[in-house]
Parts: C-alpha cells; structure tokens; sequence
C-alpha cells in the first residue's frame, strides 16, 4: 500500500476521531506532511515508540495505541491464564493525550479480558516500573515522551522485572502488533462497564506510599542528613512534568526541609510553556531554578524531566553563579558517595557492582577499582542494567550499589528497574551534605576526584536528520563509519574498532576479538591514549549520536583532546 493509499483509507474512514480528521483535511494541501505521517507504521521496538502526535499511521494517536497495546495483549493471550489474569500497570505522564492514551490501553486490554492497573493521575515512570514490581503484574505500559518537545508522545512496554520488556518477548510483541494492521478494527471495551466488573482497576496512594518507603532505604547517612541536609538549601523543579509531588514527599521524608519548588514550573503542563526543551541536559532548563536559586542562595538545583526518570544538576560557585554539570559527572559523584559512605557504615559488600553504558565515563571504572568493586559494561539502555540486577539477584554473583547512562539516568536501589529520577534527587541531596559538612561544594568534590583519579572529558554530540531523507542519511553516516573506517582521530591512532552489529573487535595488528555483548547498531573506536569515540543512532528519535571520552593530567588538556576528536568527527560527517 502506498502512502496515498494509506492517506485515502484514513480520510474516507467513517469512525475516524473527529479531531485527527480535521487536522487530515487541513494538511490536504501539504504533501510532505502527508507522506511523512502515512509513509510507513511507527517504527515499534524494544524501547516501544515514540514520534509526533497527529493522524497517520506514523504518528501517535488512539489508533497506533491501540495497535501497541493490541500487539501486547495478543502476545499476552499465548500466556497461561494464570500469568496473563496477573494483568498490566499503567500509567502516564502530562503530555497531550496521555491520559486518554493510558485508558485507551485499557480498553483493549479489556476486551482480552486483561485487568489493567491504571494510575489515578499521571506518575513518573520509575513509579510505573515499580508497581509492576509491586503488584506482581506480567507488564506495565508507560506513556510518556520523556523529555521531547510538546509535540511528542511515546508508548513504553515493562516486563515483570520491572525493566523494559526483554528483546526475545518485544520482538514476540511486534510481531502481533504487525499482525494487527487495520488500526480501525481494533476493539476496545467500554471503560464504565471494564470498571464496573474491575477489568480496570485505579491505582494511587497505595503504590504511592509503597514506594515511598523503599525511597527512604536510598539514604545511607541519616545523622549526615538531619544534620547537614535539613539546613541545607535546594531548589527543585519537575520542569512541568510528573516529578512534583513524589519529589516534594521524598525530600521531606529523607530530612530536606529547606527546598523550594520553582512555582512556575511546579504543575505539570502539556504545553512546557517556561521551557523550550524539558530536558535537564539542556542549559536553558535551568533558567528559572536560577534565578530562584539566587533568591534563596540555594546551594544545589535540581531539574527532572517530564517523566522524573532524568535529572540535572547545577552548584553554586564562590562567585553566586551557578554551573550546570554533566551526567557522567553526576554519576560519578553519587557512585563515589555511596561506595565511601558504604564502606565507612560497614554496610560495602565484598561483592559490590555497579553497571554502566559502554558510552560513559570510565572514570566509574576507576572509582569501582579504588574501592575494590567491579565495574560492568552494557550496551546504551537501560533494560541492559535491568538484566544485570536481574542476574545478580538470581546468582548472588554481585550485589547491584549503582547504575547509570550518560544521558543523565541513575538508579540507586533495584526495588525500580529504571532510571529512576526521585531516588537520584535524594541520593544526590546527601551527596551535596557530604561536601558541605566539609565546606565544599559538589563541584569541589569533582575537582577532587579528578585529581585523584585523573581528569575526565566527555561529551556527546547528537545530530537530528528529519524525515525519511534522515532516515537514509543516518544509514549512511553509519556504513562511513563502518566500512571506511578511520585510522586515527586528530592525530591518535585506532587501536581497537568494536562493532556491535557482528559481536566483533577489530585490532589495528589485524587480529580479532569478540566483545561479548548483544548486538546493536553501535561503533566503539579505541585509541592510542585510552580515549574512545562511540556511533549509535537514536532508538527514539530521529539523530545520530557521537560520544567522546578522554583522560589526561590536566582538565585544560583533557578539554582540548575532546574537542578535537569532536572536529575530526564533523570533518568525515561534512565530508
């Protein structure tokens, strides 16, 4: 079917939303839209999907939904009856739709005769893949776009770790959602009746507080805290989203009195009206927790994105402006913390781990080594540190203190299965009271790791390519870096180029090695120096991502090396 077909069939459809119909009909004049948002289905995957709001079958909408959940349910209709009874959380964050989105779910969860646990209101998603946990459901769906523009959704899937759903069910799961190809057959139930009959079941304060109390075993140092932190002055805000009122409860409860929320930005508003971007990696996030941190001479803002699994920090310096630090920063102060704070309680396990992406800091790999734990590897999201707590639970090989991802995702303690948002803004709290029962701040703490360790640089550098021409561009940036691979980077030699794709390290001696990882569309360039330079496009979204790591006896040095490989990288992408 061409997409003109596929246009037709959508507009000449008699049950049709009246909304999508009317934002059809006013896109008839706008053929690249069109074919844009009927080309091809939304691309579902392990990470679920996430794109555009609007009508078409490569858009977000009730129809894609319940194809999504159609998918899920038939899968889950294989299931023994006891295993598909224990049903479906649910929940959603406060973009547009994301509430009809979540009963939608239910609805054709319903006519399988699935129970589905739907959240009163909406609730971040470390939460969702908590009550999985909790209720002992076989999934959970979480929709969300995390920190995308306002005119995104998304549609996550959990398996009954509480992690992403495992790739060998996801891959079962698209399958059945490919199957379900008339969107507009797809039954849904009637939400009064799937109530009445307790189908769908609403969920709230219970899971809540359930939650809340594993959040208070995230705080190590109870003295340091009512000490320190109660004095302490921390500005917060969820940047419009779901973090608002599970942040507020965490932080009282771990002894942080002195906060302030930004009252701007406190309720959770689909249009992000203070923000460009609701994303804390983003500077101008913080704008506003700025300018009520030098109200307050806050010491510490803390910034989570729409669905509270990302945060953002910025310190204040000697100077009463603030600097914003990176995500493999904020790791690594929290990973140093709780193994420091750990070994002085007594509490360290002689089999202690932490898991992290093969795209961030290996000064996490060092700390590990100085405090006699191990460091361990995974492949770029976060169902692969989900599948490492998984293991070390069943095995007692290791017992899981941290994880983390670059892109500003931390999880403390695995009672969660995801990057978790609310346990980071307490941990990171009692990081912040650590330094200051020094007179420190947490940018000084950095400095002193650095200077213990070495001085880290990392950057990531993500080009957006739109439309079905990005699609083939990213592709292509892919294979040049693949099949003419370079030799060097800014004058340092490639030692070493793994690709995920095949399992397999080349060797610049022509040997090679496997990686002993799952397969994925990334590259790893090793250098001469220890630097790395990782390629991986976006599951998500419509980007490339280029990833930058180096180390050296200065920070001015370091800097300068990653700046470097950052333009030769751009010279063979403008090539």
């Amino acid at each position: 079917m061409t997409w003109e077909d596929s246009y037709s069939t959508w507009l000449n459809e008699e049950t049709l939303d009246a909304t999508l119909k009317n934002q059809i009909v006013s896109l008839k004049n706008n053929q690249e839209d069109l074919k844009e948002a009927f080309y091809q289905p939304m691309e579902f995957g392990t990470a679920g999907m996430r794109g555009l709001m609007g009508p078409g079958i490569n858009r977000m909408n009730i129809y894609t939904i319940r194809q999504a959940t159609e998918g899920l349910a038939r899968f889950m209709d294989t299931l023994d009856d006891a295993t598909k009874m224990r049903g479906v959380a649910i929940s959603y964050d406060s973009r547009y739709q994301s509430q009809d989105f979540a009963m939608e779910s239910a609805r054709v969860l319903g006519v399988h005769g699935i129970p589905s646990f739907v959240f009163e209101s909406l609730r971040p998603t470390p939460e969702l893949s908590f009550a999985v946990r909790h209720l002992a459901t076989y999934a959970g769906i979480m929709i969300t776009a995390s920190h995308n523009p306002k005119q995104y959704n998304g549609y996550k899937i959990y398996g009954e770790d509480g992690g992403q759903m495992p790739p060998e069910e996801s891959d079962m799961i698209t399958g059945f959602v490919r199957e379900a190809d008339d969107l507009f057959a797809i039954k849904v139930g009637d939400e009064r009746a799937l109530k009445a009959d307790k189908t769908i079941q609403i969920i709230g304060e219970e899971v809540d507080a359930a939650y809340l109390a594993e959040v208070k075993k995230v705080t190590i140092n109870q003295k340091l805290v009512d000490e320190v932190g109660a004095s302490m002055k921390l500005v917060f805000t969820p940047l419009h989203g779901t973090g608002k009122m599970l942040g507020e409860r965490a932080l009282k409860q771990a002894g942080f009195e002195q906060f302030k929320i930004v009252p701007e930005q406190a309720e959770g508003d689909p249009e992000f009206p203070t923000v460009k971007l609701p994303n804390p990696e983003d500077a101008p996030a913080f704008d506003l927790a700025i300018k009520w941190g030098r109200r307050e001479h806050a010491d510490l803002l803390i910034a989570v994105d729409p669905d509270a699994d990302r945060m953002g920090v910025a310190v204040r310096q000697a100077d009463g402006e603030y600097k914003l630090l990176t995500g493999n920063q904020i790791a690594v102060l929290m990973f140093n913390y709780i193994l420091t704070a750990s070994e002085d309680a007594g509490t360290l396990p002689a089999n202690a781990v932490g898991v992290k992406s093969i795209v961030s800091t290996e000064l996490a790999t060092k700390i590990a080594e100085a405090h006699h734990a191990k460091m361990i590897n995974v492949l770029t999201g976060f169902k692969f540190i989900a599948e490492q707590i998984q293991s070390y639970e069943e095995t007692n090989e290791h017992t899981f203190m941290f994880g983390f991802e670059e892109s500003y995702g931390y999880l403390i303690r695995p009672f969660v299965r995801d990057k978790d948002a609310i346990q980071a803004l307490v941990m990171l709290s009692e990081v912040a009271a650590y330094y200051k029962q020094s007179d420190k701040t947490l940018s000084d703490g950095l400095d002193d790791l650095f200077k213990e360790y070495g001085y880290y640089a990392e950057n990531t550098k993500a080009l957006t390519f739109e439309g079905i021409e990005g699609v083939q561009k990213i592709k292509d940036l892919m294979t040049i870096f693949r099949e003419d691979a370079p030799k060097d980077f800014a004058g340092y030699k490639v030692t070493k180029l793994e690709d995920f794709t095949t399992g397999m390290a080349q060797l610049a001696d022509g040997t090679s090695e496997e990686i002993g990882l799952p397969t994925a569309n990334a590259l790893k360039y090793i250098l001469e120096d220890g630097s790395w330079i990782a390629i991986r496009p976006s599951g998500t979204e419509p980007k490339i991502k280029f990833y930058v790591g180096t180390q050296a006896e200065t920070n001015e040095k370091a800097q300068a090396k990653c700046l470097a490989f950052e333009e030769a990288i751009m010279a063979i992408v403008n090539a």
